[in-house]
């Protein structure tokens, strides 16, 4: 889901051995809050059919909440697996599927039922990189648009007119002053006295 130049982004994942890709890309769309963004991708999942397993990354670079992976599952009623850092097990016969999810407080092992929507960690894989026979082939693929109308949405679904969080302005954080003070003795021992008594003087230790 982007504009029609995030196709580069679609034929790079081709060229690191994706099978294809779809673009999601409508003027409508600008201004779409999380779950907006959510309901336009489960329709596009929806569309696609014969899927068993969605899988997110933790979430955006931009809007960095996290919240799509876990709307989609609950628009699609699928089962949401969240942080997850492996997975153990797929049963394609029996429809199911284990993972090890990372939490704060260690380890956690899930499994469910597929269909399901899984969100990463960076700690899933190394990502791979393109083969030249990879690039060949995105250089050719065809990536195909689906607009609103494809999908069955309408322009009051989605957009800014749909959006219930508004992003009233995004601002870096102010700089913090610091300064660099080297501390030089005439040898190991004096120099790293010198830094006991420092940290001692601002009561870091």
């Amino acid at each position: 889901m982007g504009p029609e130049r995030a196709r580069d982004a679609l034929k790079s994942c081709i060229a690191m051995g994706c099978d294809g890709g779809v673009l999601v890309a409508d003027a409508a769309l600008a201004g779409s809050d999380a779950r907006a963004t959510a309901r336009v991708l489960a329709a596009a999942i929806q569309k696609l059919g014969d899927v068993d397993a969605v899988i997110f990354g933790k979430q955006a670079i931009d809007g960095d909440t996290g919240v799509v992976p876990l709307a989609v599952a609950r628009m699609l009623g699928w089962p949401p697996l969240s942080y997850v850092m492996q997975i153990t097990a797929l049963d394609a016969a029996a429809r199911t599927i284990q993972v090890s999810r990372l939490l704060e407080e260690g380890r956690q092992q899930c499994s469910a039922v597929l269909p399901v929507v899984i969100s990463v960690v960076k700690d899933i894989n190394e990502p791979r990189y393109p083969t030249f026979a990879g690039i060949r082939r995105a250089g050719t693929a065809q990536i195909p648009i689906w607009n609103l109308g494809d999908l069955g949405l309408s322009e009051l679904q989605v957009g800014a007119a749909a959006a219930t969080v508004a992003w009233q302005a995004v601002r870096a954080p102010a700089s913090r002053g610091g300064a660099v003070e080297i501390l030089a003795g005439d040898n190991a021992a004096q120099t790293a006295s010198l830094l006991l008594d420092r940290l001692q003087a601002e009561k870091l230790v």
